[in-house]
């Protein structure tokens, strides 16, 4: 097979509507996707297998042999599955591939189709020139990393772990991706932040039981006003600033890049003095909790029994038992809570030949790049993977053009990847994983 662009090929990847609604349901499933991504891995000489918990939820996990068996095998992770879209919000069709203005557009165009087009296209490169890594790399395209990951990673975990024997690092989403900065002196700092960690999920359903009554009459056990105060008093909590390693790693390297001295007692000055970096950290520097969801009742004169709220929990790696001390006693006795969703959080070593080789890989392609480790605050497959004992990182390598705000991509309207970031990416995974 030919070696497609890549930018045609993500477009393709898009068209493929692999809504996860959440709760276990999709829209369409994976399997249409995980067969066209099968295809593609046999037409370049790999035997793939298809693998699913649900005929419709399909992961598809490949091997590459590398030319010495000697050397522990690679992990590449990514996932099929994305978030819903209203088409009447966005400029384009949501699942139209559409390539217009430098950009490929359409939900998954960032988070991550883009990176299974590159990862696809750096196999075909590889085929075409007789090109074989030096380990063995283990490819795994997933399902349902958009909800649990239960029909995905954690599944492939507990079910399949034979295929993941002897990998000892991994990489997904998200980083190596442009982030422009500005030195002191005012000129341009493009930093390549490469995940090292990410925070935990500690989902939590919070239930507070009161007396039900009528909504004319004094009630001094009101189960929405207990409820109220308790989330009002979380949203008033500022958690104190936590540094793990990957956020001071971060600090120490990007501040002489950038030409600032870090204040290690005042974490928002600091902030304030790194600019545009900021947005790299200023989620991961604390802990956070979120109310996000409110229910009870369901009369205007009518006092409920109960009112239950869900918070969004996200926990640094080693604070867990200390978040939830503390908000236990934020919320107060009278409220009872419980875990929705629970995953610990991530950390891999950053001093290592893995990050070297990102990082040179990188600066292969803009020597002037400052590549760091970063935390990222949201979570990924990596907290599947990491319970193998895999050092997880996050490296999707893309090259963002000045003015492209690429944070506000993934989830959002008008999802969309420049064609020459897409390139870039081709190029240093390529440069990576033939090398690494």
């Amino acid at each position: 097979m030919g070696e497609e662009a890549v930018e045609e090929l993500c477009a393709e990847l898009i068209r493929f509507d692999t809504t996860n609604l959440g709760g276990g349901k999709s829209l369409l499933g994976e399997r249409a996707i995980a067969e066209f991504v099968a295809e593609r891995l046999t037409d370049v000489g790999l035997t793939p297998t298809l693998l699913e918990r649900d005929p419709t939820r399909t992961n598809v996990v490949v091997r590459v042999p590398g030319t010495d068996p000697a050397l522990a095998p690679l992990l590449v992770h990514a996932h099929l599955d994305v978030v819903p879209a209203d088409a009447s919000e966005w400029s384009v069709p949501p699942f139209a591939g559409e390539i217009r203005d430098g950009f490929v557009w359409g939900r998954g165009a960032v988070d991550m189709k883009d990176m299974c087009a590159a990862l696809l296209t750096v196999l075909s490169r590889w085929s075409a020139a007789g090109i074989r890594p030096r380990r063995d790399i283990v490819l795994a395209f997933v399902a349902d990393e958009e909800d649990t990951g239960e029909w995905g990673a954690h599944w492939l975990v507990e079910k399949h772990r034979d295929l993941f024997e002897g990998c000892a690092a991994a990489i997904g989403e998200s980083g190596g991706y442009t982030v422009r900065a500005t030195h002191a002196d005012g000129r341009e700092v493009r930093l390549y932040p490469v995940a090292t960690a990410e925070r935990g999920t500690a989902h939590m359903r919070l239930t507070a039981t009161g007396r039900a009554g009528h909504g004319s009459r004094r009630n001094d056990d009101n189960a929405v006003i207990a409820m109220v105060h308790a989330l009002s008093r979380l949203a008033a909590h500022r958690w104190p600033t936590h540094l793990t390693p990957a956020v001071r790693a971060f600090l120490e390297r990007a501040s002489p890049a950038l030409g600032i001295e870090v204040d290690w007692d005042d974490m928002d000055e600091t902030l304030r003095r790194l600019g545009p970096a900021a947005k790299v950290i200023e989620n991961t520097v604390r802990n956070s909790t979120t109310p996000t969801v409110l229910s009870a009742g369901y009369k205007v004169n009518v006092i409920p029994g109960v009112a239950s709220a869900l918070v969004d929990t996200r926990v640094l790696p080693g604070t867990e038992d200390h978040l939830l001390a503390e908000l236990d006693r934020i919320i107060g006795p009278g409220i009872q809570r419980e875990f929705v969703q629970r995953q610990h959080g991530v950390q891999a070593p950053i001093d290592t030949p893995w990050f070297d080789a990102m990082a040179d890989a990188l600066r292969a392609f803009d020597s002037d790049g400052v590549v760091v480790p970063f935390c990222m605050g949201g979570g990924t497959d990596a907290k599947a993977f990491a319970s193998l004992g895999i050092d997880c990182f996050g490296f999707a390598p893309l090259f963002i053009p000045e003015g492209h705000d690429h944070k506000l991509m993934a989830h959002g309207v008008d999802e969309r990847v420049p064609v020459e970031g897409l390139r870039f990416g081709v190029n240093v995974l390529d440069r990576f994983l033939s090398t690494v």
